[in-house]
């Protein structure tokens, strides 16, 4: 295993076709390679220090829900074990060990189906705006981080390198992939959430929300990219839950609060991150997979 962090990955015989904020992907011709670094991204910017082992952490949980979720719905993964990987990644072994996902190529859909289950984020400043979130009315006077009803489904389009997602309605989802397809993006989305929120309070975690990703292999709906991660999701202890504040959390909560008490502004360079944030932030991201898998970092 290769020590130290790694930012960026350079792999000369497998063909990079994207570096996106954490993951750079590799074209296999029928398969791809999604390799997850250790960049770590706030407010749409990539900071310039990584996390040590956010890329493993993020790898192997991906892989524990999407085993857990084997029965529930189809899935990419062909492999996390660089031992199973075509001939061609053999020079890179050291490298891909432990933070590199081998999945069936899937024509993705062009949107991020977010699931919230808690009153937070975004959705708590468009509520207290508009008493909707994304459009969708909510009972009056709730508090920030109350759980909603029954929880709710927020698609937003996938942006462009460097741009931001834009929340649309479910209709305007409809319209675009088709009503039975949308439809059954929603049912999933919702489904899948609903189980895993239940297995994390077993766990000790509240799951607030999450946004998952589908594409289509051979016209069938399948779960792809990363799983219920810290990157994904926000996740709180509920040991320490509180109506009316924003929780502590095992996510990326932390760094964004950071960010924004030390006064940088998304509109100013990516910032150098103190050692203390970056440790911090590796606890938290260490403690979700210990706790939600029951493992710890695997060497």
């Amino acid at each position: 295993m290769v020590q130290g962090p790694v930012f960026e990955t350079h792999f000369p015989q497998l063909k990079l076709v994207s570096r996106g904020k954490v993951r750079d992907i590799y074209d296999l011709g029928d398969s791809l390679l999604i390799v997850a670094t250790d960049r770590i991204s706030a407010f749409d910017v990539v900071m310039l220090t990584p996390i040590p082992d956010k890329g493993r952490i993020l790898t192997q949980l991906s892989n524990f829900w999407l085993n857990f979720f084997s029965d529930t719905v189809e899935q990419h993964l062909i492999s996390t074990n660089v031992a199973d990987f075509p001939a061609v990644c053999r020079p890179y072994s050291e490298e891909l060990a432990g933070r590199t996902m081998w999945v069936k190529k899937a024509k993705v859909l062009p949107f991020e189906c977010i699931v919230r289950g808690y009153l937070v984020g975004t959705g708590w400043k468009d509520y207290q705006k508009t008493g909707n979130v994304c459009g969708i009315s909510l009972p009056p006077a709730m508090q920030e981080a109350q759980k909603i009803p029954e929880p709710i489904f927020t698609p937003s389009t996938k942006a462009e390198k460097g741009g931001h997602d834009e929340n649309v309605s479910f209709d305007q989802m409809s319209r675009a992939l088709g009503e039975a397809m949308a439809g059954q993006v929603r049912d999933m989305s919702l489904k899948i959430y609903g189980r895993a929120a239940e297995y994390a309070l077993s766990r000790g975690i509240i799951l607030a929300d999450t946004k998952f990703e589908f594409g289509l292999i051979e016209d069938r709906l399948t779960l792809i990219d990363e799983v219920l991660t810290p990157d994904s999701s926000r996740f709180w202890p509920a040991d320490r839950y509180m109506v009316g504040s924003s929780p502590e959390s095992f996510d990326k909560q932390y760094l964004r609060d950071y960010l924004v008490q030390s006064g940088w502004k998304v509109t100013d360079p990516a910032p150098q991150l103190p050692p203390d944030v970056v440790a911090n932030t590796r606890s938290r991201y260490l403690e979700a997979l210990e706790r939600l898998s029951g493992q710890g970092l695997a060497s």
